[in-house]
């Protein structure tokens, strides 16, 4: 019996709008799970096609495509050739008023940002942040979060993930497990957490254990001194497989932040390791350096068992797709409801 050759457990960037001769050569060669787009790699729609294009053909399947489309401050596609998708303040401040209203209109949006992606052949978008910011904490999530209270942030987050299935697209439910507690930018530093477990169980928890469904997830670059005090949870083997796989209950796909941001030191090769060493199913490198890139590899390995089995889960959710949505229709509806606010 033939041996079937599984990706490399890694979801990799590039530098700019079209591949290059040695990405694409490297991307054939270390055959990664999947890819990222961020604002660098966006120009036109059919510059965005036809790049999707490449990267999938590079590695001869139909691998997954990223990008963190959330509206307001995190968004990758803008105007003029894409919509001004808000922030989730005003999804916020219509749930105070009227949560069914909140509820629908988060779920609209999401299928919008779906429609706007499928149409890219984008089919996972990292969102949404189901953190719960205290006060004092970095702005880094703010406003992109659903608020302060966990049971708010839980359901409008569960919309955000059933608008995006509507629409074609896989969410990915960031940061595991929670970085609403940071007074430290991740991308910058690294933060550290003193909450004891209680209250993190009572309160930065709460959202993901109600989202351990989702398909994807992606980690946190902070050390929880109550759970590890020595290391960030991303390389945390008791923050991944006793927290967020046993205590949270999460079984989707789980992936790393970034690896690349300066919360984490070390040579790459080792922050891929240990990574995957502490339950994390893929590493996630973004900034496109070829070094780095290389070095991910080198220390990467091939999707592991339990990484395939939920890689087949995800059919269940791209089943979801509805086969049509009426884009007027919900962009006005959406009008609408957030026009109250």
């Amino acid at each position: 019996m033939l041996s079937v050759k599984h990706p490399l457990a890694a979801i990799f960037g590039l530098a700019g709008p079209r591949l290059t001769d040695e990405e694409r050569a490297f991307f054939a060669d270390a055959d990664p799970y999947g890819f990222i787009l961020f604002g660098r790699n966006i120009g036109t729609p059919d510059q965005v096609r036809a790049l999707v294009a490449d990267l999938r053909d590079c590695v001869g399947r139909e691998a997954p495509v990223l990008i963190d489309q959330e509206g307001g401050r995190v968004r990758r596609l803008k105007p003029p050739h894409w919509r001004d998708a808000p922030s989730m303040a005003p999804f916020v401040a219509l749930h105070d008023r009227d949560p069914a209203a909140a509820g629908r209109a988060v779920s609209l949006n999401a299928s919008l940002l779906a429609t706007e992606l499928a149409d890219l052949g984008i089919d996972v978008d990292c969102y949404p942040l189901a953190d719960v910011p205290v006060a004092g904490a970095h702005d880094i999530i703010g406003d992109r979060a659903f608020g302060h209270d966990p049971a708010v942030v839980s359901t409008l987050c569960g919309h955000a993930i059933s608008g995006l299935l509507a629409g074609g697209v896989l969410p990915v439910v960031k940061h595991i497990p929670g970085h609403g507690r940071a007074f430290a930018d991740s991308h910058l530093d690294l933060p550290t957490v003193d909450a004891d477990h209680a209250t993190l169980a009572a309160t930065d928890f709460v959202p993901f254990k109600a989202l351990a469904q989702a398909p994807y997830g992606m980690t946190a670059h902070i050390v929880y001194t109550a759970l590890d005090p020595d290391r960030p949870a991303t390389t945390s083997p008791t923050v991944i497989r006793d927290v967020v796989r046993g205590e949270l209950g999460f079984e989707g796909l789980l992936m790393t932040d970034d690896l690349s941001m300066k919360a984490l030191t070390g040579d790459f090769a080792v922050r891929t390791a240990e990574s995957l060493a502490a339950g994390c199913d893929l590493v996630l490198h973004c900034n496109g350096d070829m070094d780095e890139m290389t070095a991910v590899a080198r220390g990467c390995r091939p999707l592991d068992v339990d990484a395939q089995a939920r890689v087949k889960r995800l059919d269940v959710f791209k089943a979801q797709r509805l086969k049509s949505l009426n884009v007027r229709a919900i962009q006005a509806e959406l009008d609408d409801l957030l026009a109250t606010v």
